[in-house]
């Protein structure tokens, strides 16, 4: 079991009850500093306080939502995304994050699950929720268009060409729906929020678990959020200053970490968020970095991949970097060496899961640890277990568990989930498998559920994956383990090749050169794509599927 570091007493959270007591003071503090870019329009945070303002007031007295209620946001990487979650904080509602990516069938589980009673939502995507709005609760519906609170020129021009042009916002009929242009410019500000929603209280619910069957959604407590948020500024004070930084906000702020990163952390420390509302565009993403001095950004391996092979990125001036982040999945050793190279700036692995609010582990900064995701936060504690479910020795391989006051309460209405994931004592069982060193920087080495047992050896995708993503014609990889009569699995690896001509020998010999007998793959299958989520994880199960 790890030792506890204890935050500092200047990041102690005990003065805030409630997130939108966070918010109000953010937004105050930092009044006329830049928060929010999209589409070229940035909002100061006094503005983001009044159009959010605007919001609540408006989910207070036009709308039957009550305090505790829940309300879905489905939104992409837009201005509306702050402003429809700190309004709905300050109304006293539990924000339910919804990937504006889903089918209809995965919006139908989740809103008949979390049971919402409202939602803010995309035009582009209205046609879906109207084919499975009778089946849900939701009474108020509010729709916002691509262009909504940019100036009105820029609105126009937007909207028409999505909807008109592109031909990107489908046909719906959703009666009484409203507009959200429109509630954030009659709206009256400075309203009195309902005393409600705080402490131990629900604010988040996000859905995790979605690639290995039925998604749950993770409950996270208002206390849950702002010690996070406290635990993750504790490691970035050191390397990101208050009130000066452009940070780029790639990942989808409907994912924990982005969520956590952009919508409290950095705004907590009055720093300007600009969002990304298509990441693959990465010529698009170019055209951000010569725009703004950008101090950094958090993404995962695809992303850094995608960079550093779009044309003119390696000409770009990254004198203003300080620091790049990665979690989600691990890193190849190949992918992080080139960015070293190309940016000058290490990239710094961090590890964290829905269910954690999501920050566990971050590296320290100037001590960074190749192929590690650093030490636990602060006030975080952790145990490595064996199957048999003994604490292994420090350096020992195990799943991991943690125990702090990010832990989520538990899965919406699973109780039984709820019990196998959580002990009585507080233990939440990551399903990881980690090693800890003795100094307490931690390796992941690869999900419990994604391990390959070959002739009784347990074999990680990440270790093949890291060793073959690093031979010149092999863009990226994805280990799985198929039946064998010989060995119980063996491994099949799918390769996405750098060129159009790839040496499937070449790649056996490399792979005999680096992984043991037992690690080899069998079976090699080139293949275009390999299906990832929509933060760029390898979906093993999805291939596992095809066989």
């Amino acid at each position: 079991m790890t030792m506890i570091e204890k935050l500092s007493d200047e990041l102690r959270p005990e003065r805030f009850s409630k997130l939108s007591q966070v918010v109000g003071e953010f937004c105050s503090e930092h009044a006329e500093l830049p928060a929010f870019t999209c589409f070229g329009r940035t909002l100061d945070y006094s503005e983001v306080d009044e159009l959010s303002d605007r919001f609540a007031h408006y989910l207070i007295t036009q709308t039957s939502l009550k305090p505790g209620d829940r309300i879905a946001i489905q939104l992409p990487n837009i201005l509306q995304f702050p402003i429809a979650f700190y309004g709905a904080t300050r109304a006293g509602l539990v924000v339910v994050n919804t990937n504006p990516l889903y089918t209809d069938k995965e919006m139908a589980h989740q809103f008949k699950d979390s049971r919402v009673k409202g939602i803010v939502i995309l035009s582009n995507f209205c046609s879906k929720l109207e084919g499975i709005l009778p089946e849900t609760e939701i009474e108020t519906v509010i729709v916002t268009q691509l262009g909504d609170v940019q100036n009105p020129f820029k609105r126009l021009l937007l909207n028409f060409t999505i909807k008109t042009l592109r031909k990107l916002v489908p046909a719906y009929s959703l009666c009484g729906a409203k507009d959200f242009q429109t509630i954030i410019d009659t709206q009256v500000p400075k309203f009195d929020y309902p005393e409600s929603g705080q402490g131990d209280d629900i604010a988040l619910i996000l859905y995790t678990g979605g690639t290995t069957g039925v998604a749950k959604g993770a409950m996270l407590s208002h206390n849950n959020l702002i010690m996070n948020m406290m635990q993750l500024r504790s490691r970035c004070v050191g390397l990101i200053e208050d009130k000066i930084e452009n940070i780029l906000a790639p990942l989808p702020l409907y994912h924990s970490y982005a969520f956590l990163l952009h919508c409290l952390t950095m705004p907590f420390a009055g720093n300007h968020n600009i969002l990304v509302t298509n990441p693959g565009d990465t010529a698009g993403l170019i055209k951000l970095f010569k725009k703004w001095p950008i101090s950094g950004f958090v993404g995962i391996n695809t992303l850094y991949l995608a960079l550093l092979r779009q044309e003119g990125f390696s000409s770009l001036d990254f004198s203003a970097m300080k620091f790049c982040g990665a979690g989600g999945m691990a890193m190849s050793t190949s992918v992080s060496e080139e960015w070293v190279k190309v940016t000058g700036n290490s990239v710094y692995e961090g590890y964290g899961l829905t269910e954690c609010s999501p920050v566990v582990a971050v590296n320290f900064p100037g001590k960074e640890r190749a192929g590690s995701v650093g030490a636990v936060v602060p006030e975080t504690e952790t145990m490595v277990m064996s199957d048999d479910g003994v604490e292994v020795a420090a350096g020992e391989r195990g799943e991991l568990w943690i125990r702090g006051p990010q832990v989520m309460k538990g899965y919406w209405q699973a109780e039984k989930e709820t019990a196998e994931a959580l002990t009585c004592d507080g233990w939440f069982k990551t399903g990881d498998y980690v090693e800890i060193s003795e100094d307490g920087y931690i390796c992941v080495v690869d999900r419990k559920k994604d391990m390959i047992l070959v002739s009784g050896f347990n074999v990680f995708p990440n270790e093949i994956e890291d060793w073959v993503n690093r031979h010149p014609d092999v863009l990226e990889s994805a280990a799985i383990g198929v039946p064998s009569e010989k060995t119980g699995e063996s491994i099949k690896l799918f390769i996405v090749p750098s060129q159009k001509d790839v040496d499937i020998e070449s790649v056996r010999a490399h792979c005999k050169e680096g992984l043991t007998a037992y690690k080899l793959p069998r079976e090699f299958v080139l293949i275009e794509d390999i299906p990832k989520s929509i933060i760029g994880k390898i979906l093993h199960r999805e291939l596992r599927q095809k066989g």
